[in-house]
């Protein structure tokens, strides 16, 4: 076994990678941007080297720096975890020619699935089944259209090079082509830098399964069984479980098959992934995908397997440490991404900073990079945590990550908790009817885009407040918990005549006004026209017993200056507090202002000064997170100003471009 390797990424999987290596007794170090100086994967490694600036391109992708680390560290092997360069056959040769051990397959492997047209060819030379499409990538939009024209509607569009869902779009009418031609190529060339696409006949209403499997270079090949991962929306992975559900054991058994096949004839070494999309009985192949995948613990929980070992005693020349007949599978393991974004903003992902996080303590297990204090940035993949529920039964193991979910908290900004607990009790993932575009047709009823006030969780909040701002035995009578601060002309229930705070909340706000705290702690919040009867009742960690009328709830309220989260049965609230009298002062204004929605890199300017645009154009398309993000127009009206160009970053809220309203009848 090695003493000492590098962990070449970041975030949860490089804390993940580290705990193995730790519990091995192997010494690590790591690398870090310098947006991570402070990431808690540098405090848990410990020894990590800063090896360029925020941008991945001028970081986690410099291949001299990374082995640069490795050197310097005295590390003697390096694992890449995933994304970053972990499926890059110059960085294994490189890491090879330094002397170093690259854990992960050998570099011709690499190379020979490095993108999904040579993977096409490897699997029909193993007699696995191939999807009917192009089998060499293209770079000509006029040649991929008519590959598309060949292979009839509907297609789907993929990366080459890539995987993780870029690069890749749905095609149902021709109409469309040529944009979604040009966006899949900018994406694969953004995220894998070969803008090539190759074109497949989609399959439709497709479960997508993988098997899991593990070699030791010299021909010898196992599988770890198979994980279901048709919970997708626009082809990411939420949702992800092992085995999978209402699977034929002769089906399993004959894809697992294919998948070892495949691997010898790659005389495969290191652990990696077989993509199928199954039909019906029908399968095809899809992909390898030659590295860790981010839903491996649900395999490690069924099946006992730390796979990251597996790989660390694979690339030590220990070879495969179990046979066929002891890899068994037990219970069943689900896992699901939790993500900075908003579901009810067509899943804008959201930076900034972690005023608060806390995960179940118990019961579930939690992969994570961030902590309190950790800032979310634009540079890097959105996904925050993952969190995996082990347990007997299917229907178990679902109860339990639904219940995990209500107990994890994440303040300061927003994620998509409340989609991944209305998509856990969704019919057809709880009967295992789900396909891969299931959460894409069924968006609607998946995203809450309610804005009706919550009056409970604002007086929850305002109570709070109160007596975060009233302190018990305060010198002055205007500060103390027993005066809310306005008792004159007070009515029969004490509430003070004019508001004393206001309240704001995903779109809508509320005026808040108090009674005087009574003998038993409670206090009747008014919430606009509305009285509630509130009492907090502290228990640990920022938790409390909340009583509003006659209910009692657990509920997780903290503070952060004028931002107030709660955290109920509802889902996490942002509340910010002002008040009154500040908020009365302040003026409103309205403008014409485009504005970028997050920190990113403006890719396309539609607009000029002069320009004519309406309501809902595109004025420009910004890159963030690796996701492309349109600027939408919201009036009619000419354009006045233009403030970016293509290339630029600009930060969140910047105003790029400026409308003038048609005043014309």
């Amino acid at each position: 076994m090695f003493k000492k390797l590098l962990i070449a990424n970041r975030g949860e999987i490089a804390c993940r990678i580290a705990r193995t290596c730790h519990r091995l007794g192997v010494a690590v170090a790591g690398i870090h941007s310098t947006a991570d100086a402070d990431a808690l994967h540098v405090k848990m490694i410990g020894e990590s080297i800063e090896i360029g600036g925020a941008a991945a391109s001028d970081s986690y992708l410099r291949i001299d720096a990374v082995i640069a680390a490795a050197q310097a560290t005295g590390a003697q092997a390096i694992h890449p975890g995933f994304g970053f360069l972990a499926e890059n056959a110059t960085f294994a040769r490189a890491v090879e020619a330094a002397g170093l051990v690259f854990i992960g397959p050998t570099p011709d492997v690499i190379e020979r699935l490095g993108d999904k047209a040579a993977a096409k060819k490897e699997a029909e030379a193993a007699d696995v089944p191939i999807i009917p499409g192009s089998k060499t990538p293209s770079e000509d939009a006029a040649e991929i259209t008519r590959i598309v024209q060949e292979v009839g509607l509907p297609v789907m569009l993929k990366a080459a090079a890539g995987g993780g869902g870029k690069g890749m779009r749905a095609v149902s009418d021709l109409d469309s082509l040529a944009n979604e031609i040009e966006s899949a190529m900018r994406e694969a060339k953004n995220s894998f830098g070969y803008p090539g696409l190759i074109v497949e006949k989609l399959v439709e209403r497709g479960r997508h399964i993988e098997v899991q499997i593990a070699g030791d270079g010299k021909g010898n090949v196992l599988h770890l069984f198979e994980r279901e991962c048709s919970l997708q929306r626009r082809h990411q992975k939420l949702i992800e479980e092992a085995p999978a559900a209402n699977l034929a054991a002769t089906l399993r058994d004959k894809m697992a098959a294919d998948a070892v096949r495949l691997g010898k004839r790659l005389n495969y070494r290191g652990v990696g992934t077989v993509e199928f999309i199954l039909s019906g009985d029908t399968y095809y192949f899809l992909e390898v995908n030659p590295r860790l995948q981010v839903e491996h613990p649900v395999t490690e929980m069924v099946t006992g397997i730390d796979i990251v070992e597996v790989m660390l005693r694979i690339a030590a020349g220990e070879g495969l440490p179990f046979t066929q007949n002891e890899v068994t599978c037990s219970g069943h393991a689900v896992e699901v991404r939790i993500c900075a974004e908003d579901p009810a903003n067509n899943f804008l992902p959201c930076t900034g900073d972690l005023a608060y996080v806390k995960f179940p303590a118990d019961g579930v297990r939690v992969e994570t990079g961030v902590e309190s204090g950790s800032v979310v940035t634009p540079y890097y993949d959105s996904m925050l945590a993952k969190l995996i529920a082990h347990a007997e039964t299917r229907n178990e193991a679902l109860d339990k990550l639904d219940r995990a979910l209500d107990e994890t908290s994440i303040f300061g900004i927003t994620t998509n908790q409340g989609f991944l607990k209305r998509l856990l009790a969704l019919p057809a993932t709880r009967s295992a009817t789900f396909y891969t575009r299931l959460i894409d047709e069924q968006i609607d009823q998946l995203v809450d885009k309610a804005k009706d006030l919550d009056a409970e969780a604002l007086a929850l909040g305002a109570y709070f407040w109160m007596i975060r701002q009233r302190q018990p035995l305060a010198r002055g009578p205007w500060q103390s918990r027993e005066m809310t601060g306005w008792h004159m002309a007070a009515g029969g229930d004490g509430l003070s005549p004019i508001p004393i705070l206001h309240l704001e909340t995903a779109g809508a706000s509320a005026e808040i006004r108090f009674a005087p705290l009574k003998a038993d702690g409670s206090m009747i919040v008014g919430v606009n026209d509305e009285k509630l009867p509130v009492r907090l009742i502290p228990l640990k960690d920022d938790t409390f017993t909340a009583i509003v009328g006659a209910r009692r709830e657990t509920v997780r309220i903290y503070q952060e200056n004028q931002t107030i989260f709660v955290h109920d049965r509802r889902g996490v609230h942002t509340l910010t507090a002002i008040p009154y009298l500040t908020y009365i002062s302040a003026v409103a204004e309205t403008s014409g202002e485009l504005r970028a929605p997050m920190m990113g890199m403006i890719l396309k300017v539609n607009v000029a000064v002069g320009d004519t645009i309406k309501a809902g154009d595109v004025a420009a398309v910004l890159e963030s997170m690796k996701m492309e993000l349109r600027i939408n127009c919201e009036i009619d009206g000419v354009v006045t100003a233009v403030n970016c160009r293509p290339g630029e970053t600009v930060e969140r809220n910047a105003v790029v471009v400026v409308v003038e309203v048609d005043q014309q009848p």
